[in-house]
């Protein structure tokens, strides 16, 4: 039975193409992702200010217990491309030619398609693994409690033996690199595919592709995103109000950039 599913998964992600890019493609991405963004401004924002919301509920929650914060807020990141959904449909109708609005948004998050719930339960798995593994590594093994941001800098980032530090930064790298590569093209997929054409493997395999055919385009997205959501933190949340919008309309067109669909 296993066998069968990853057979038509296969087939499914085969009857894609990918696209040849140039390596600085991701820039462009960003681009059209901030044109997007002030096309429908009102349910973008809206996105950013309910997900930035959650990022200053965590810090609220968990900021004098910053071994749980790390993971809650690398677990938040995870999860952040499903919570995009509504994103992506909104530029998927801008680049049809529509009028995307709230009903927009609202249709994207009707519960009839159970391929999005299922990998929004997977990487809410994910991300919650992250966070105990996170939690655990820190608070069981840093030589004094780390309870806020000065404690983990200073007896995790900067303390005399690296290996606590270089085993944390390891195992998370070991669980987002293939989360990532699994989540570069695939959820944009399958809000863009009904759900007789692309399953959730299937879309999983195609994401996967992508990223083996384009590694250094894809190596400085991550980097892209990254480095955009960190200044978005640092800002006290705020700048996570237009980052994370943009981003996700930017997600979008990396879909339509990378992958060519049927009807293409």
């Amino acid at each position: 039975m296993p066998h069968r599913f990853s057979d038509q998964a296969l087939r499914e992600s085969r009857s894609f193409g990918v696209r040849a890019i140039p390596p600085l493609r991701p820039l462009g991405w960003l681009a059209r992702g901030w044109h997007d963004l002030w096309q429908v401004p009102l349910p973008s924002l809206a996105h950013g200010l309910l997900m930035a919301a959650f990022g200053a509920l965590l810090w609220t929650l968990a900021h004098e217990r910053f071994w749980l914060l790390s993971g809650a807020f690398s677990g938040f990141l995870i999860v952040a491309p499903i919570l995009a959904t509504g994103l992506y449909a909104l530029s998927r109708e801008l680049q049809n030619g529509g009028r995307p609005g709230w009903a927009t948004v609202a249709r994207a998050w009707r519960p009839h398609d159970g391929r999005l719930i299922v990998f929004g339960v997977l990487l809410a798995f994910a991300g919650t693994g992250w966070v105990m593994c996170s939690a655990a590594l820190v608070a069981g093994f840093a030589p004094d409690p780390v309870r806020n941001l000065q404690d983990f800098l200073l007896k995790v980032v900067l303390n005399d033996d690296p290996q606590l530090f270089t085993l944390w930064l390891g195992l998370g790298a070991l669980l987002a690199a293939p989360l990532f590569a699994s989540c570069v093209v695939a959820i944009p997929a399958l809000v863009d595919q009904p759900p007789g054409r692309l399953g959730v493997l299937g879309a999983v395999f195609t994401s996967w592709r992508v990223v083996m055919e384009h590694p250094a385009p894809i190596a400085l997205w991550a980097v892209l995103l990254l480095t955009l959501t960190a200044i978005g933190m640092a800002t006290a949340m705020l700048g996570l109000i237009v980052i994370l919008p943009w981003l996700g309309h930017a997600s979008w067109h990396a879909y339509r950039d990378l992958v060519i669909r049927r009807q293409d």
